[in-house]
């Protein structure tokens, strides 16, 4: 062991744990696709409205994260809020992985870097810097992780039958919302990051590792720039949270779809 090393860099490929992936059993049997939705003021509307059915829940120190069941999609799809930050969301993930899940759009916000992309508008993720922990527990250093093509080509193909605007681009994750410095986020931005979050590394190194298929969509929400941040009420853009919900599903719908 190189003890130079930060201990981040000492990736271990061994494929078990001593610790693996568990969860309670659910209820009915795992569909084969599941949507993890940031914005849990949709996923209550749902529950409120009946058309989301409780099949399971996970479980952190924060208390219990229901699994939901969509009955009125294409193909029976889970729903589930994957938690804040790389760790809990892979943790979360791996969970759903371990009940049989294969296929996963995750749908949230994120920050842009760029001024040019209006407040709400949708970015496909394609790949992620690694500028967090967790992925580099799932898979050997690199700067960066990329999306599942299937996934990207999903969720092009549901904006595209909608005539729904996007971007296709880079994301930066981090692990520290107070130190997106503006040394940081120019040297992001030299490498092709348009937004910045929290979990899109860690979920697609997840995704490699286990195997199984994961894109993200987010849309435009703060603008975090050297003359300051800037809010933008990106947290209160309900029709867009909803809409990009319904997004997400049809994505997902694809993602399950045979494929010819």
């Amino acid at each position: 062991m190189d003890t130079n090393l930060a201990p981040i860099l000492e990736f271990d490929p061994q494929p078990r744990a001593i610790i693996e992936p568990i969860s309670p059993p659910l209820t009915a049997p795992a569909p084969p696709g599941a949507v993890m939705c940031f914005f849990a003021e949709v996923i209550q509307k749902m529950v409120d409205e009946g058309r989301l059915t409780q099949i399971g829940y996970l479980v952190s120190e924060i208390g219990r994260n229901p699994l939901y069941l969509l009955g009125e999609s294409k193909v029976p799809l889970m729903v589930f809020h994957p938690g804040l930050g790389g760790p809990l969301g892979a943790g979360f993930l791996e969970e759903a992985i371990f009940l049989g899940v294969r296929k996963f759009i995750a749908v949230g916000g994120c920050g842009v870097l760029d001024r040019s992309i209006a407040v709400g508008h949708p970015v496909v993720l394609t790949s992620a810097v690694r500028d967090e922990g967790t992925s580099y527990h799932y898979l050997p250093p690199s700067r960066e992780v990329e999306s599942s093509p299937s996934a990207i080509r999903a969720l092009e193909e549901t904006m595209q039958a909608h005539r729904m605007p996007y971007l296709l681009g880079k994301s930066w994750t981090t692990d520290a919302i107070y130190r997106e410095t503006i040394g940081r986020r120019q040297l992001r931005m030299d490498e092709g990051c348009l937004v910045v979050e929290m979990e899109a590394a860690s979920f697609f190194a997840v995704a490699k590792f286990r195997g199984v298929e994961l894109g993200q969509v987010v849309y435009g929400g703060d603008l975090v720039e050297p003359e300051g941040w800037d809010g933008r009420r990106w947290n209160h853009r309900q029709d867009d949270r909803w809409n990009m919900f319904w997004l997400a599903v049809e994505a997902c719908e694809r993602l399950c779809a045979p494929q010819e």
